[in-house]
């Protein structure tokens, strides 16, 4: 209805060499990431490395440095503050601290050390090692899980060729978006494999759009070159897949700006992944297509 780009001929398959230099230093970046979860040298959240959670909302606002300097005193070290000012409350997040009275302890020292202020407790939460461990395995495998559906629809809708490009245009997004957070120290928790699977689900839907149009031009210009007609094809679904992403990335951002600390991780993670998710498919999935299925005119039916 709304074409934003008139008739482009880009060669965008010309670039995949110089594409897959990019994609790859970002899958690299991912696979360093998963090395690091499983490591524990990764900024892991409650969810997976276990531990205590309190969310705490004053009545007069309480700042993060006096908040650090009461469990210093008391003797706790490894945790996390985070402030939603607007509203006086406070994230404090305890990472592999014992599990059972811990929230209560929490709760003591506060009263002792803020007598004046009044406060309370909004939220807690409790995960023992043994369970983050759990959910960590978990996460891992609802990502592959939700690859290897990816293959078999693409494969069975498609072709089979087509079906490895959409897997590993998704697994790069993924590792991607993945390896962004654990350069830029962001916590890794079920917040972001949510987050994670979201962007798995559309970038299957702009890839499909594409390999659609391919499939199409496959059958109208079978006596042209693979290479002609994939390009073709991108670029005849370019103001779509344009209008698409920037749809979705608005609403993106307008959760990461007023969607407020809860959703920030989860609307940045959305960003990138909205991102990285068009330019896989154009520069990763259909390149591989292209590598799979040779230079030769595709014969019609």
């Amino acid at each position: 209805m709304i074409e934003l780009i008139k008739k482009t001929n880009i060669d965008f398959l010309g670039k995949r060499y110089i594409a897959f230099v990019f994609s790859g230093f970002l899958s690299l970046l991912g696979i360093w990431a998963i090395i690091s979860i499983y490591t524990d040298r990764a900024n892991l959240g409650i969810d997976f490395a276990g531990g205590t959670s309190v969310q705490i909302k004053f009545e007069k606002t309480v700042t993060l440095h006096d908040m650090r300097k009461a469990f210093e005193q008391e003797g706790l070290k490894d945790f996390d503050l985070q402030d939603l000012p607007t509203e006086n409350k406070i994230l404090i997040r305890f990472k592999k601290g014992e599990i059972g009275g811990f929230s209560e302890k929490i709760i003591n020292i506060l009263k002792n050390k803020f007598p004046v202020n009044k406060f309370v407790v909004d939220s807690t939460t409790e995960i023992g090692p043994k369970v983050g461990s759990k959910l960590r395995n978990d996460a891992i495998i609802a990502i592959i899980v939700a690859a290897l559906g990816i293959l078999i629809y693409v494969a069975f809708r498609f072709q089979f060729k087509f079906g490895i490009g959409a897997t590993i245009a998704t697994f790069h997004d993924v590792l991607a978006v993945l390896g962004i957070f654990f350069i830029l120290g962001k916590e890794i928790n079920l917040i972001l494999i949510t987050a994670l699977l979201t962007i798995a689900g559309y970038s299957l839907t702009d890839t499909v759009v594409i390999f659609d149009r391919i499939r199409e031009n496959f059958r109208l210009r079978h006596k042209e070159p693979i290479v002609s007609v994939m390009n073709l094809s991108i670029n005849e679904v370019l103001s779509r897949t344009i209008i698409t992403s920037t749809t979705v990335l608005l609403t993106s951002a307008a959760l990461f700006f007023f969607g407020g600390e809860v959703l920030h991780d989860f609307s940045l993670a959305m960003i990138l992944g909205v991102i990285i998710g068009t330019y896989s498919s154009i520069f990763v999935a259909s390149p591989i297509v292209l590598m799979l299925g040779g230079k030769k005119p595709i014969k019609k039916k």
